[in-house]
This record gives C-alpha cells, sequence and structure tokens, in this order.
C-alpha cells in the first residue's frame, strides 16, 4: 500500500458500519467490503446484465461485470497517483453497477415508469439496498454491511426527497457537501472506461465506423498518431492502440487537474474535502472534447436504430413482468412474496432488477408463452 495524503479516507477513522462487528485481524475495514461485494450474489449476476448490447447478441461485448473491473482498475491506479485510499476506491468501483436492472439503461427507464406512483426507480439507489438489505448472507444483518465510506461512494446521485429517507448516507445532499476524493475519483474512472469501451464494442459491432469516430477530436487526434507511428496496422490493433491512447490522455489529464486542484485548496483531511467544491476533474479542454465524445455515442450508438429495437424489446418485457407480478404476487419466489407483504411494487422492482438478461428474457417466456415449461 503506497503512503496516504491526509486527505485520503482512513478506515482506522472509519465512520463504521451499521452493525458492529469484530474488526478483522487480517484486513482493513476497506479490503473487508471489497471482498464482501465479490463474493455476493449480485455481484456474480453482473456477469449477465448488459452493458450496450444484450448478453446474448456476442461473447466479446462487455458486460456489467467486465465494466466493473475496468473501472476498478483504472480508479485504483488514479488513487495511486493522487495518494488516495486503493481499497476503498476499488469496493466503490466494484459495487457502483450492483443494483442495475437486465438490459441496461432501456431497463432501468422502463422500471422507473413502472415504479412513477410507487418512488420511481434508479440504480444508484438500488445499488445502495442491494448491498444494505436486499444480499441475504450473514447471520446477524441482512445486507453486506459495508463501512459508511463505501456505501457513500455508490449513491453517486440522490433526489432531495430520497436523501432525506437515507439517513447519514444521505446527509451529503441535503447539506451540498462532498463525498470522500476516493467516491469522486470513482464517477471519472466508470465515465472513462464506459465511454472508451463503449467506441471498442460499436466498432466490433459495426454500429459506429473508424469514419464517423474521426470526426471527434478525442478520437481523431489519438488515431492520427498511432497511424503515423504504424502505418500499416491492421483494423483490430489500430482500434485498440487509439482507445488505449484515449484512456490514457483522459486519465493523465484527470490525475494532473485534480493534483492541482488539490495543491491549490489543501486540505488537511476527509473532512475538509467534505466543506470543499469538487476537487477531481479535468481540465477545461479535456473535459469539453470528452463531451464531445459522449455525445457522439449518445446519438450514433446508443440512439442507433439497431439498438433502440433492442430497447423496445427489453422495455417490453420489463413492463409486462412488472404488471404480472403486480396483479398477481402469487407469482413471485417466496422471499419476495414475503416483502410483498410490505411494499408490493418494491418487491416487485427488486425481483426484476435482481434479473440477468437471459433470466428476464426466460421469465417472460415462462408466463406469456403457453408451450413454455415452467
Amino acid at each position: 500500500m503506497h503512503p496516504l495524503a491526509a486527505y485520503a479516507a482512513n478506515p482506522q477513522q472509519s465512520q463504521g458500519r451499521a452493525f458492529d462487528e469484530e474488526p478483522s485481524s487480517t484486513r482493513n475495514a476497506f479490503q473487508r467490503d471489497r471482498d464482501r461485494i465479490i463474493h455476493s450474489t449480485a455481484f456474480r449476476r453482473l456477469e449477465y446484465k448488459t452493458q450496450v448490447f444484450v448478453n446474448h447478441e456476442g461473447d466479446l461485448f462487455r458486460t456489467r461485470l467486465t465494466h466493473s473491473l475496468e473501472v476498478a482498475q483504472l480508479a485504483r491506479g488514479i488513487a495511486r497517483t493522487l495518494y488516495l485510499h486503493e481499497d476503498l476506491t476499488e469496493a466503490i468501483a466494484l459495487a457502483h453497477d450492483l443494483g442495475h436492472t437486465p438490459f441496461g439503461h432501456a431497463g432501468q427507464d422502463a422500471l422507473n415508469a413502472c415504479m412513477r406512483d410507487f418512488g420511481g426507480f434508479e440504480h444508484n439507489l438500488q445499488s445502495l439496498r442491494v448491498v444494505e438489505k436486499l444480499e441475504l448472507r450473514y447471520a446477524e444483518f441482512d445486507g453486506l454491511n459495508l463501512s459508511f465510506e463505501v456505501r457513500e461512494g455508490i449513491l453517486k446521485h440522490c433526489a432531495i426527497k430520497n436523501a432525506k429517507l437515507l439517513g447519514v448516507v444521505g446527509q451529503r445532499f441535503l447539506d451540498k457537501t462532498q463525498p470522500s476524493l476516493e467516491a469522486q475519483l470513482t464517477n471519472y474512472a466508470d465515465e472513462i472506461a464506459y465511454n472508451n469501451h463503449d467506441i471498442d464494442d460499436g466498432l466490433r459491432s459495426g454500429l459506429i465506423s473508424i469514419d464517423q469516430l474521426a470526426k471527434v477530436e478525442l478520437f481523431a487526434r489519438n488515431l492520427a498518431q498511432v497511424k503515423a507511428k504504424y502505418p500499416t496496422l491492421e483494423h483490430r490493433r489500430l482500434i485498440h492502440e487509439t482507445v488505449r491512447r484515449m484512456i490514457n490522455t483522459l486519465v493523465v489529464d484527470l490525475c494532473t487537474h485534480s493534483a492541482n486542484n488539490i495543491a491549490q485548496n489543501q486540505p488537511e483531511s476527509l473532512a475538509h474535502v467534505r466543506q470543499l467544491p469538487e476537487l477531481l476533474g479535468f481540465s477545461a479542454g479535456i473535459a469539453a472534447q470528452n463531451l464531445e465524445l459522449k455525445q457522439f455515442l449518445r446519438k450514433n450508438l446508443y440512439h442507433h436504430y439497431k439498438v433502440n429495437r433492442m430497447s423496445a424489446k427489453a422495455a417490453r418485457i420489463v413492463t409486462e413482468l412488472f404488471a404480472a407480478f403486480y396483479e398477481n404476487t402469487g407469482l413471485l419466489p417466496d422471499e419476495f412474496q414475503l416483502y410483498a407483504e410490505q411494499d408490493k411494487a418494491r418487491a416487485v422492482a427488486d425481483y426484476i432488477a435482481g434479473m440477468t438478461d437471459r433470466f428476464a428474457i426466460r421469465e417472460h417466456r415462462k408466463l406469456f408463452t403457453v408451450e413454455e415449461s415452467l
């Protein structure tokens, strides 16, 4: 472990867990949290939850699991550079997508629409719900009983009405204060990972082309460097060399600009960090180029007609599953029927959100196709 800065999170000064536990003799609190996340059921399910492409569309496209691992790798490197706590950063990165529905954002939007009259659905809140309530592994508590700092980092966004219901973990949204720098950097590592790796998947699928991307400054500049150095490089390696240079450009800029912000503000502790403006971020020039890339992907990949077709199917599956389970909770597994006695809509949402892509498709067939076995 590298030396920690005074402004880094420190497991020995953690705000603790909801349920007191004896400390581990071999691991710090954040290592223990990371290990619990990796061994959770929700983490394993990420292997079969989509990033952009539905799981059955190809074996080489990224899933929520591979994305989470890539975010963790980027985040640890940035944390090391800024003298932040790597274990906390890794734990937040590995847990940040645990609450994602099947079928990516299409599934989330559909489930949110179904839950409109019941408090809505948001995957950040669901990730927190997974680690605080839905994982059933330990004898003495529901959830994973993670440290406050990990739970705080998982909660990237939160509406004020929801923050008021979350107690201490939602308080910063009411006080307008900042989370730890470890949480801040994980948000940026997430963005760097999914933007650049969605380029890779988009090119692999043929839904976007190098010629289209060559109009995007961040891609074009790095592509030109690769072509100048390797003029005869074949297509697959050309893409990889360009994407890895893009990632490096963003990571180096993030580290450099953030280190300058930290030096200017001179935070003396994590408590001080919370009172300052957000210290981590890109320089103005790189932020603009990254925004251009995000807008390109939204227009040309996420809203490509072939993705829209799959999204429409996904939305129909989620909507019809919700309606069926809400109308007849006897169709739910036993443990969710118990939840449904307390809050029917939320129990149905929890069940659907926990599904993998292929499990949701299978459940839909079982309920709506006469020939399908139960």
